[in-house]
């Protein structure tokens, strides 16, 4: 995989990752959350936004692994982390959007 592609890799797996909290209401999109019976299970704000911060790790372990095929592994400082982290929610905007400010039809 070249380095084009393995960028463009990463940016579609951050996409995907960042509106993964807010497209489901289960836990990383998999573990189901307990409800009462009969009411349909609903994930708080605060929740989406640990899912939403673990999701931004796991995102960059693998842009690591990504990046260590290629050959060169590049120590990042604080200025990468506080590029990246606004960049990662910026990414979860189009889920944010359907989730909260879309106004549902009855």
């Amino acid at each position: 995989m070249d380095v084009s592609s393995s960028s463009w890799l990463a940016i579609a797996i951050a996409l995907a990752a960042a509106n993964l909290p807010f497209i489901n209401e289960r836990l990383f999109g998999v573990i189901p959350l307990n409800s009462a019976p009969g009411e349909a299970p609903n994930k708080s704000g605060w929740l989406r936004v640990a899912e939403l911060l673990v999701l931004y790790l796991v995102v960059g372990v693998v842009a690591y692994f990504l990046e260590s095929r290629i050959g060169n592994v590049f120590t990042q400082v604080k200025e990468f982390y506080m590029i990246t982290v606004p960049l990662f929610v910026v990414l979860a905007f189009p889920g944010f959007v359907m989730r909260y400010l879309r106004k549902r039809q009855h």
